[in-house]
C-alpha cells in the first residue's frame, strides 16, 4: 500500500522518524529520573547530580550511534575486506591486495591523474574565486555577477557533466556540430585570428599563470629564509614541498607554452576532445573549477569585506598601487581563509568520481582513484582491491581533514 503511494510513504516516514525521536528523548528521561536515579529518599541530591551527568549522553547517543554505524563501522569493515580475498572465500591474505593493486598500470594512472587534479583544480578555483570576489566588490552590479557565478553550485556534478559533455560533443564532418567547442574550433582555419586565439592568447595566459606561481614560490622562499628559529619545525617540509611543487608547475607551464607553438594544430577538423590523452583531463577539470569557483568567491568575498579599511587607507597614503594593496595588504590578512577554501576544495578533488564517471568512465587515460575503486568493487566484483583503493583514498583525505579541524579550533581559540 505504501509503495504505491510515495506521498503517503513519505508522510509515514516523517511521522515515525520525528515521533520516534520525541518518544526516545521523553521516555529515556523519564526512566533516568524515575527509575535509575530517582530524586527522592536519602540519596536524592546525589541522584540528581548523577542524572544530570548522564543526561547529555542520552541526547548524544543517537548521533554517536549513527556516526558509529555509518562512519566508523564502514572504515573498519573496509580495512578488513582489503586484507581478504573473495576468490578464496574471504580468507585473510594480508597485504596481497595492496601489492596487486600497485602492480596495475591503471592504479598509477589514477594516482597520477588525482595528483594533477590536486594541483590544478584547488589552485584555479581559489584564484578565480579570489579574483571575482575582488573585482565584483568594485562594480554596481557586483551582487548580480556573484549570483550568476554562484549558480553552478546549485547543479549536481552529474548535471554539470551532461552540460559540458554537450559542449565537447563531436559529430561527423558531414553533420552540423552541436558542441560549442567544436563549432568555435571549426571557425579557425589558419590566418591571424587562429594565431592570436590558439597561440598568442594561450601563451599569455600560461605566462601569467607561471608568473603568479613564481611569485608564490618567491614568497615561500623569502619567508623560509626570514623565519629563522621562530619557524615551526613541522612547517619546514610543507614549505619545501610547496616550493618544489611550484617549480614543477612553472616547468610544466613553460613546456606547455612551447608546445602551443610547436604543435601541428588540425585546423578545420572537428576534434573528439574527451579522447585526447592528457588534455582531456583538463577538459574534465574545467567542470569542477566552474562549480567550485562560486564557493570560493562567496567565502573569500566575506573575508575581503572583513579587512579593516584603516590598513588599506594607510597603504594608499604610503603610495602603494592597487596591486601592492591587494597582494601585500589584503591577501596576507585573509591567508587563513584562503587556506581553508583551498583545503576544502582539495577534499572534494580527492573524492572526485561523478564527473569522470559521467563523461569518460575513466577511459582514454582519465582514470581517478574513486572511479578505479568503483570499477573494482562493482564491475570486477573484487572487494579486496576495491577496498584497498578506498583505504588509499581515506589516507589521502585524513591529513587534510585533520588540518582543517586544527585550523578551525585554532581560530575559535
Amino acid at each position: 500500500m505504501f509503495t504505491d503511494n510515495p506521498a503517503l510513504l513519505g508522510l509515514v516516514t516523517i511521522t515515525l522518524g520525528v515521533g520516534g525521536c520525541l518518544g526516545y528523548f521523553y521516555f529515556s528521561n523519564v526512566i533516568l529520573d524515575a527509575v535509575i536515579f530517582p530524586a527522592k529518599g536519602a540519596n536524592a541530591g546525589r541522584n540528581i547530580n548523577r542524572a544530570n551527568m548522564v543526561r547529555p549522553w542520552l541526547f548524544l547517543f543517537p548521533a554517536l550511534f549513527a556516526l558509529t554505524l555509518y562512519l566508523a563501522y564502514p572504515v573498519f569493515e573496509t580495512l578488513r575486506l582489503s586484507l581478504t580475498d573473495r576468490d578464496q572465500g574471504g580468507a585473510f591474505v594480508g597485504l596481497a591486495n595492496y601489492r596487486q593493486m600497485m602492480n596495475e598500470a591503471k592504479f598509477w594512472e589514477a594516482v597520477r591523474n588525482n595528483m594533477l587534479w590536486l594541483i590544478v583544480v584547488p589552485a584555479a578555483s581559489t584564484a578565480f574565486g579570489l579574483l571575482v570576489a575582488q573585482l565584483t566588490d568594485r562594480i554596481r552590479w557586483g551582487n548580480l555577477a556573484k549570483s550568476l557565478i554562484f549558480m553552478p553550485m546549485a547543479i549536481s556534478f552529474v548535471g554539470a557533466s551532461v552540460i559540458f559533455k554537450l559542449i565537447y560533443d563531436t559529430r561527423p564532418e558531414e553533420q552540423n556540430q552541436i558542441g560549442v567547442l567544436n563549432a568555435v574550433w571549426l571557425k579557425f582555419d589558419g590566418g591571424a585570428g587562429s594565431v592570436f586565439f590558439l597561440q598568442i592568447l594561450p601563451t599569455i595566459l600560461l605566462a601569467g599563470f607561471a608568473c603568479v606561481v613564481a611569485y608564490v614560490v618567491w614568497t615561500l622562499v623569502r619567508d623560509f629564509v626570514a623565519g629563522g628559529r621562530n619557524r615551526a619545525l613541522w612547517l619546514i617540509p610543507l614549505q619545501l614541498l610547496a616550493v618544489a611543487g611550484g617549480l614543477w608547475l612553472i616547468w610544466i607551464t613553460i613546456g606547455s607554452a612551447a608546445g602551443v607553438w610547436l604543435a601541428d594544430l588540425p585546423y578545420g577538423k572537428a576534434q573528439t576532445w574527451l579522447t585526447l590523452p592528457f588534455y582531456n583531463n583538463f577538459f574534465l577539470m574545467v567542470v569542477l573549477v566552474w562549480i567550485q569557483t562560486g564557493f570560493a568567491m562567496v567565502i573569500l568575498s566575506a573575508a575581503l569585506r572583513g579587512i579593516p579599511e584603516e590598513t588599506v587607507e594607510a597603504a594608499i597614503v604610503d603610495g602603494a598601487n592597487p596591486f601592492q594593496v591587494f597582494f601585500k595588504i589584503k591577501v596576507p590578512q585573509i591567508i587563513g581563509t584562503i587556506v581553508v577554501v583551498w583545503t576544502t576544495i582539495t577534499l572534494t578533488v580527492l573524492k572526485i568520481f561523478d564527473i569522470v564517471f559521467a563523461m569518460t568512465n575513466g577511459q582514454w587515460e582519465t582514470q581517478v582513484l574513486a572511479n578505479y575503486m568503483y570499477d573494482k568493487l562493482f564491475r570486477a566484483n573484487d572487494w579486496g582491491i576495491g577496498s584497498a583503493s578506498a583505504i588509499v583514498i581515506m589516507f589521502l583525505v585524513t591529513p587534510i581533514l585533520v588540518w582543517n579541524v586544527y585550523n578551525a579550533r585554532k581560530e575559535m581559540r
